[in-house]
């Protein structure tokens, strides 16, 4: 098709029925657009060293699977972890498990961030991905993904966010202070509302719009439930 916008809790309905109403299973969901992220960065001509930032959530799942396909196909990589292992759950926790068994390098920093240590980090970088926050994140980044982001800004390193840049609202294209500012942005399903707000495009950069295997049927469904729906950008 592909659609055109759908906000955060459309995009979200999308997940769900996939998994609830069709059969499709969460882990080839993630596979799917963590495949989706990595195409891009080789299109881009990125050879590395790649550093992925990851956080507990989903998005930090598709980091993982970003990862795993770059180390797959030759390229540098590093993922970069804020939580514990222990916090990870669901299809993250699955995909951070075969990363590790794939015995692609893993730095945890856990709940602290560490200036120096993650400065060492970057060092000779090519490219960064953003798998810090997803969608369902609101309000401003809190401590340490607040630094975080604020050192990858300063860094001068290009940045592809995952989904959306980590401070970005999806809904409302409000950016928190601070907020990614992405040279390219790897979004899924849909386009995002957020994304066309004025200004927006300093944090998004260019915006790719990846399909995750969702079927055709059931996107066609949640477009035209989404042209009947009033805006739920204050959400």
């Amino acid at each position: 098709m592909p659609p055109t916008v759908l906000n955060r809790q459309q995009t979200r309905e999308v997940d769900r029925r996939a998994v609830s109403e069709y059969g499709m299973s969460g882990l080839v969901l993630m596979e799917n657009a963590g495949r989706g992220v990595a195409d891009v960065l080789c299109q881009l001509g990125v050879r590395g060293p790649v550093i992925i930032c990851c956080g507990k959530g989903n998005n930090g799942g598709d980091g993982f699977v970003v990862a795993r396909h770059l180390d797959l196909r030759g390229l540098p990589v590093r993922v970069l972890l804020w939580t514990t292992m222990h916090e990870l759950s669901g299809d993250a926790a699955v995909n951070f498990d075969i990363l590790r068994t794939s015995k692609v390098p893993i730095e945890v920093f856990g709940q602290q961030h560490d200036g120096e240590r993650f400065q060492r980090q970057l060092a000779g970088a090519e490219w960064i991905v953003d798998a810090l926050l997803g969608t369902g994140a609101t309000g401003a980044p809190r401590p340490p993904v607040d630094a975080v982001i604020e050192q990858l800004n300063a860094s001068g390193i290009p940045i592809v966010a995952i989904d959306l840049p980590s401070g970005l609202d999806c809904d409302t294209g409000t950016a928190a202070t601070p907020t990614v500012r992405a040279r390219h942005t790897c979004t899924f399903v849909a386009s995002k509302p957020g994304f066309l707000t004025p200004g927006a495009d300093r944090y998004t950069g260019e915006v790719h719009v990846l399909e995750i295997g969702a079927p055709r049927r059931l996107l066609e469904e949640m477009v035209a439930l989404a042209h009947h729906e009033p805006s739920q950008s204050a959400r």
